[in-house]
């Protein structure tokens, strides 16, 4: 089964602790974007199995990104990564096609477990 992950944040320090916390648990990170324009273009470029999307991003953001990704593939799998608070965004974004959310500042389990599960 794939495990390919392309994480999106416009934080740089968290795509970094995702990245550890994937790669070290069997994930294969092809690819980081820093907003949701680039991270469409990664997702086309790199066909992930699965994408890590932060909500609040400049030039596009994550709800945005989730709906112009499903209209691409609507089998893709994305979990959204937002901090507290971003609840009524996080309904948004699975009303938009989002498989699951982790909410920052997440535990490395949670965002493993969260993944695992939407890769089913």
């Amino acid at each position: 089964m794939g495990r390919k992950v392309l994480i999106v944040d416009d934080a740089a320090f968290m795509r970094m602790m995702l990245k550890d916390i994937l790669t070290k648990n069997d994930f294969e990170v092809v690819a980081e974007a820093e907003n949701g324009k680039v991270a469409v273009a990664s997702f086309q470029k790199f066909k992930p199995d699965i994408v890590t999307m932060d909500i609040t991003m400049p030039e596009m953001n994550g709800i945005d990104a989730v709906k112009a990704i499903k209209s691409i593939d609507g089998s893709a799998r994305i979990v959204m990564v937002s901090a507290m608070g971003q609840q009524p965004m996080v309904i948004e974004a699975i009303q938009a096609g989002a498989t699951d959310f982790i909410v920052k500042p997440f535990q490395p389990d949670r965002v493993v477990e969260a993944l695992n599960k939407a890769l089913g």
